[in-house]
């Protein structure tokens, strides 16, 4: 059972696993946290795999675990699903819910250094460090057995947390990821406020220049819909991501997906390559 620190929230039976709710005191984000948990039925006799879900914008720990439809391969696997909220909320920093692209629901995995927002604004700690530490201490999880992989926003920040974490994440995956937020008008905006207006700082946080620079061994996966129409907007730019994998020598597969558009439906699609992706990593 979690510890004192965690506050359940609801439980559902799920695909013979359970999938619970909880909420705690960050400490990365000084401010109420939420996620959400599927143990699946392996889970009740031995700890298991974990692979963690980072959604897009405007979503909470809620969407993936009732939309995405993972559940049952997660349960097929034995893997455990670990999906956080996408942004601190209610912390009083001005215009904080002034925009749907900024602020809250628009945490985009980073750590903000600039004011107001480095003050509550630290995703990517919490994901990468204070999150995995209290699954570890709260639920049977083989620590050193994790992947990771997103939406979106969500994608950007799978991508950028097994980049800069090559020996954690022993797999990692995204369905349409903003691949050079550098580049594209969401992550200026967002990168602007959060980093300052230095764009050299921005390049720690984008997936195409981290590839540039490291050695993550493990193949990727990326699906996008061919319908998306912020392919044509130039906010995820799958491109730049492919070209920066060549001339790094980053094993990827890239699929573009004919007919599909950036929503969950797209998501659940696709989702058992997915998790297999994941599995044949974990579950080695």
């Amino acid at each position: 059972m979690p510890s004192n620190s965690l506050k359940p929230e609801k439980e559902h039976q799920s695909f013979g696993g359970k999938l619970g709710f909880y909420s705690h005191q960050s400490s990365a984000c000084k401010s109420e946290m939420k996620f959400a948990v599927y143990q699946p039925p392996q889970a009740e006799f031995q700890p298991v795999p974990i692979l963690y879900f980072l959604s897009g914008l405007t979503c909470t720990e809620e969407n993936f675990m009732a939309k995405a439809g993972a559940q049952q391969f997660a349960a097929k696997h034995g893997l455990m699903l670990v999906a956080p909220d996408t942004s601190p909320r209610n912390t009083g920093i001005p215009g904080e819910d002034d925009d749907w692209d900024l602020g809250t629901g628009a945490g985009f995995y980073i750590d903000a250094t600039a004011a107001p927002w480095n003050s509550h604004y630290r995703m990517y700690s919490y994901v990468v460090e204070e999150l995995p530490d209290l699954i570890a201490k709260n639920f049977p999880a083989i620590p050193e057995k994790q992947g990771i992989f997103g939406h979106s926003m969500g994608g950007h920040g799978a991508l950028i947390c097994a980049l800069k974490n090559c020996d954690r994440y022993l797999s990692v995956s995204a369905f349409a990821p903003i691949c050079a937020p550098t580049r594209s008008p969401w992550g200026q905006n967002i990168f602007d406020r959060y980093l300052g207006s230095d764009r050299e700082d921005w390049r720690a946080w984008d997936a195409s220049e981290l590839v540039l620079g490291t050695h993550y061994t493990r193949p990727i996966l990326i699906d996008c819909g061919a319908a998306d129409s912020y392919l044509g907007e130039g906010q995820l730019l799958p491109e730049v991501f492919a070209d920066a994998c060549a001339k790094a020598g980053q094993s990827l597969t890239l699929r573009m997906q004919e007919g599909y558009d950036h929503s969950y439906y797209f998501v659940a699609s696709f989702m058992a390559d997915h998790i297999q992706h994941h599995a044949a990593a974990l579950c080695e």
